[in-house]
């Protein structure tokens, strides 16, 4: 009998190693072609929700990575609220250099400071928010912000419940 797989509890066939920590979970042929080749916002996925918050650090890490490399809200949101042991976070970012988000990408703020993944950061100006219908007021707080992979100079957050990309010139870090 094999063991379910670590994502979605389905059974399992494939070994795969969580790199660079070389830890070995099992997965399913589905979140294995998902690992490998990239993830399509697919019902299937949905199973991450529950994984991300396993017990096991090398499923969060999946997870965690999984996550990041699909295009969808409820992937966003749910990152928004995940939270990683700091050791699993400097695991799970370790592998993110594989595609997902280069390497040499920086993301900074008005001021020069580097930005990171989660971070808040305060509008330094009023912003037209286009195809919403309001303004983001200057002095706004933008708690947990998401760095756009491919683009330094731009950033997502929630203003006044809506998800909107924040160009990194016109925020500043708490």
């Amino acid at each position: 009998m094999s063991s379910p797989c670590a994502l979605c509890g389905k059974p399992s066939v494939l070994a795969h190693v969580v790199a660079p920590a070389d830890v070995e979970v099992v997965l399913c042929d589905a979140c294995h072609a998902g690992v490998t080749e990239g993830p399509a916002d697919d019902p299937h996925w949905r199973c991450l929700t529950d994984a991300v918050w396993s017990g096991e650090a090398a499923v969060q890490v999946l997870a965690w990575r999984l996550l990041h490399r699909i295009d969808a809200a409820w992937a966003r949101d749910l990152l928004e609220v995940v939270y990683l042991e700091p050791e699993v976070q400097v695991w799970a970012e370790a592998g993110m250099g594989g595609g997902e988000q280069p390497l040499d990408i920086i993301h900074r703020d008005s001021n020069g400071t580097v930005l990171a993944q989660g971070d808040t950061v305060h509008l330094i100006k009023d912003l037209p928010v286009k195809g919403a219908g309001f303004t983001a007021k200057r002095g706004t707080a933008v708690r947990g912000i998401s760095l756009v992979a491919d683009n330094a100079a731009q950033i997502e957050g929630r203003v006044d419940g809506q998800r909107i990309v924040i160009l990194t010139a016109f925020v500043k870090k708490s």
